[in-house]
């Protein structure tokens, strides 16, 4: 039976969607602006009332800013430490997570609650700590130094394990009486069947990654291993900061991301839902 519209459904369709169109029109102004300003000077940057299209597109900030800040050589550093970084958290999170959801181990639950706390330690905590350990490594100003720092997430173990909660323990069984030992499950019947949950946790780390700025500031001192976000520090300077510039680095970064974002969504929407509903 079709369902009777009302005055009063109307408008609340009406405002849910108006609501909606705001909140999106929201987040998206920072980016507009963001491409807009690349395009600027920096005298027509702070202009008010805001241009929204230059009346002159100064598409120089984009080759300034890949020829001054040696961009070819922070787009590869980063790609690299983010491909490597993802890789590696990937398969330690489905290791690990497999072992916390199908194998039964003394304090398993114990261990599993304790290794999440470790999430609540804010990272300027362990801060010093890990440099010092890394630095008696002798690794201090390599790549390495960050591939260790990061090639394990708490994060990654929940929402994996999440999902391995809801795969059947029968499917598991007769795995075993096929002759499987556990290595074999984890390859052969839990990440075929987790593929959304690995490319959450992908989508994450590789955005987590790319982004982030404090740990090469600490680790790394040597401008051939800059990444991208630390390479934009340097169109900064004591007396000019060419704002136009780090807006056409901030849209050249961006779009990897975007793509990616795109290329995944469906999988990355799914690994979410499965992940917060089987838990």
């Amino acid at each position: 039976m079709k369902k009777k519209t009302t005055p009063a459904t109307v408008a609340y369709t009406v405002l849910k969607y108006f609501v909606v169109v705001a909140l999106t029109v929201t987040m998206l102004i920072p980016f507009i602006w963001m491409l807009s300003a690349s395009f600027k000077t920096n005298l027509e940057i702070f202009t008010f009332p805001i241009k929204w299209i230059p009346e002159v597109f100064h598409f120089e900030n984009y080759t300034n800013v890949w020829e001054r800040s040696n961009y070819p050589v922070l787009f590869f550093n980063t790609v690299k430490l983010t491909v490597i970084i993802t890789v590696l958290q990937v398969i330690t999170s489905t290791l690990a997570a497999y072992a916390f959801s199908k194998i039964k181990f003394p304090e398993r639950d114990k261990l599993f609650i304790l290794y999440l706390a470790t999430m609540m330690v804010p990272y300027q905590v362990v801060m010093i700590p890990q440099f010092s350990i890394i630095k008696e490594m002798g690794l201090v100003n390599t790549h390495l130094a960050l591939i260790l720092i990061q090639a394990f997430t708490p994060m990654g173990v929940f929402l994996i394990k999440q999902f391995f909660d809801g795969i059947p323990d029968e499917l598991i069984e007769a795995a075993r009486i096929d002759g499987l030992g556990h290595f074999g499950i984890y390859s052969r019947i839990m990440l075929p069947l987790s593929k959304s949950a690995m490319i959450t946790l992908a989508i994450l780390t590789i955005t987590a990654t790319w982004n982030d700025f404090l740990a090469p500031l600490i680790y790394l001192s040597d401008k051939d291993l800059y990444t991208i976000q630390l390479g934009m520090r340097n169109l900064c300077s004591e007396y000019t900061t060419e704002y136009g510039q780090i807006m056409a680095a901030s849209v050249i970064s961006v779009v990897p991301i975007f793509i990616i974002y795109c290329a995944f969504q469906n999988f990355f929407q799914e690994g979410l839902v499965s992940g917060a509903v089987k838990g």
